[in-house]
Order: structure tokens, then C-alpha cells, then sequence
């Protein structure tokens, strides 16, 4: 998709209704059960958002970014992810969260970042984290600084992610579960599956013929 296209449906995008937990439990592992609303504030989760950021690449063509984690002694040690983490009481709000956590992991100065739309929460019940993702553009190629926290960028032509054949499936074990069968996306070689497929398929679901 040119950018100049994406960057004029940001307008209809901005009232254009979400696909909430339907969009996102259709990429869930099936072991992953839907939670109340009034079970997720028993569990008093962490706090935490993300931000899916739109950008142009040379040329011309819209991208999206994702990060493959540095490996550590975590949960979610070396898995694909959007920018983000845990919110700060200092953030405020949580798009905050996404801004400062944004520029931390990757190097993308706030002011450069166009926030234009809050998508469905996301529970993680092996963190025990409520995810909150948002949406955000840039105008120009971003000018990436990464730190510690990340391995390696992801930068996703956004038509691989409208395209229904990335939709996969694969079977892998985790810390929590063994040969575990997930849905997933492939998007340039990767493998995104979790949490992070449920929320690129809330926002394949609202950019799709759009």
C-alpha cells in the first residue's frame, strides 16, 4: 500500500469501529480461554501498552514495525513483539507508556509519532500484564537506534499483513506448554504468534477494505 493512501484513510480509520476480542480470539492458541472483565481486575494485572507504528519505507511503500526481544531470563524472552512495556505512574497515560517505551527501545523521538487510535486490550496470562495497543504514524523513514532490550527490527510491508496467506499455523513449546499448536502470521520469515497475533489481526480486521 502507497503511504500516501494509508496516510489518507487515518481520517476514516480514526471512527472506523474495532473488531474487539472477535478480531483477536481468532488468532488466540485455543488454550487460550477469554477472560471477564471482572476475572482480569481479580487477577490486578500489570499495566502495560504498545504502539504499532506506520511508516514509509524508500520507496514509498507502508511499513509497520515489530521486534524480535533480546533473549533473557523472562516469559517472553526472544519473542516478536511491537514496542512497549510496563507503564510508569510518571506516563500519566498509557499512550504515554507506548511514546516513552518507543523511543527507549527504538530510538523514535515522540514528537516525531502521530498517535491516532487505541485498540482492544490485551490480557497476558502467563505475565499476568493488560496490554493496551495503539496505533501511530510517522511522515518520514524512522532513524532506528536500538538498546538492550531488543535483537533485532522487524519492518513489515503492510500488504503482508492484509494478505490472508500469511495466516499460518505452528507447533512449538514454551515455558508454560508443550507442542503447542498456535495460529500465527508469518511476516518476513517470522513466526508471531500470541498476544502479538491477536492484535495485528484486530488491526488487519480494521484496515482491511477499508
Amino acid at each position: 500500500m502507497d503511504y500516501k493512501e494509508f496516510k489518507n484513510s487515518i481520517e476514516l480509520l480514526k471512527n472506523k469501529p474495532i473488531g474487539g476480542l472477535e478480531a483477536q480470539f481468532s488468532l488466540a492458541p485455543k488454550l487460550r480461554l477469554p477472560y471477564s472483565n471482572e476475572k482480569i481486575q481479580s487477577l490486578n494485572p500489570k499495566k502495560a501498552a504498545v504502539l504499532a507504528l506506520f511508516y514509509p519505507n524508500e520507496q514509498g511503500k507502508t511499513h509497520f514495525l515489530l521486534t524480535l526481544r533480546a533473549s533473557y531470563n523472562g516469559t517472553h524472552s526472544s519473542q516478536i513483539s511491537f514496542p512497549g512495556g510496563k507503564y510508569e505512574e510518571n506516563d500519566v497515560f498509557l499512550k504515554n507508556t507506548a511514546l516513552r517505551e518507543t523511543f527507549e527501545e527504538v530510538g523514535i523521538i515522540t514528537r516525531e509519532i502521530s498517535i491516532f487510535k487505541q485498540m482492544t486490550d490485551v490480557f497476558i496470562p502467563p505475565s499476568n500484564f493488560l496490554v493496551t495497543p495503539f496505533l501511530g504514524y510517522l511522515t518520514k523513514f524512522p532513524n532506528f537506534k536500538i538498546n538492550h532490550e531488543v535483537e533485532e527490527l522487524i519492518s513489515v510491508p503492510l500488504n503482508d499483513l492484509i494478505d490472508d496467506s500469511a495466516i499460518s499455523s505452528t507447533t512449538l513449546s514454551t515455558s508454560y506448554a508443550k507442542n503447542l499448536k498456535v495460529p500465527c502470521f508469518l511476516l518476513n520469515s517470522y513466526v508471531v504468534w500470541g498476544a502479538t497475533a491477536m492484535m495485528l489481526n484486530e488491526i488487519k480486521a480494521l484496515l482491511k477494505n477499508n
